[in-house]
């Protein structure tokens, strides 16, 4: 694994770019203040260069809030959002740091959507970006890079992406929701019961109960053995 030092490229940083796109962005983009050593750290974890866009947003936020939080993207944690890209891949991705990654969690959303970097376990297509959708547990191919990604989130309509997935006065839970919580509903969104979002109930559970009931009822149904 290389030392953080070698990881932090200060000729061609990547948060200068990172930051005219946030600075142009058409939806809210809230930057979550760092704590320096924690980010060190996860960037050692991460073993990225902060040359590249990942890199720099793990090196300097604690993550990224957009849409009043509505889409999270990882960094090196915060108060607000409490978990950082590598500690919250462990166990998931990978058993321990410096190992290659057969997909990163790199983001989610408020109703227990994920989004997934593939690193070869997802398809061929490695370097691109996959939907991990609570309205179907399918893995679905968004066709985009980190970069991509990240265009998509600033300036994309996400209630046109999101159509059938944002509740009446969405905006002002949402908002109030940690980086670490997701609204769960029921019935599923995936059934038929639970098509009409605004019918259902939701609650807020933790995003690693969401996570992982995503994965058991992926087993349940039949999609993975």
């Amino acid at each position: 694994m290389k030392k953080a030092e070698e990881l932090i490229d200060k000729a061609d940083p990547g948060w200068k770019l990172v930051e005219n796109w946030i600075k142009t962005a058409k939806n809210k983009v809230e930057i979550l203040p760092v704590d320096p050593a924690i980010a060190k750290e996860t960037l050692y974890k991460t073993q990225v260069t902060t040359h590249s866009p990942m890199g720099a947003i793990v090196f300097m936020t604690g993550g990224l809030l957009v849409d009043d939080g509505w889409i999270r993207i990882l960094g090196s944690g915060n108060s607000k959002f409490n978990r950082t890209l590598p500690d919250w891949n462990k166990g998931k991705s990978f058993k321990e740091f410096g190992e290659a990654p057969s997909f990163l969690l790199i983001a989610d959303d408020a109703i227990g959507g994920f989004y997934l970097l593939n690193g070869g376990g997802l398809g061929t297509d490695i370097g691109k970006i996959y939907y991990f959708s609570p309205d179907n547990l399918e893995y679905e191919q968004l066709d985009v890079t980190y970069s991509e990604f990240l265009e998509f989130c600033f300036n994309n309509d996400l209630d046109k992406f999101y159509d059938g997935s944002r509740w009446n006065g969405w905006r002002q839970e949402v908002s109030k929701l940690k980086g670490d919580e997701v609204f769960n509903f029921y019935p599923f969104l995936w059934t038929a019961e639970g098509n009409d979002i605004n019918k259902n109930s939701r609650k807020v559970i933790p995003v690693q109960e969401q996570y992982s009931l995503n994965l058991d009822l992926r087993k349940q149904l039949g999609f993975d053995k």
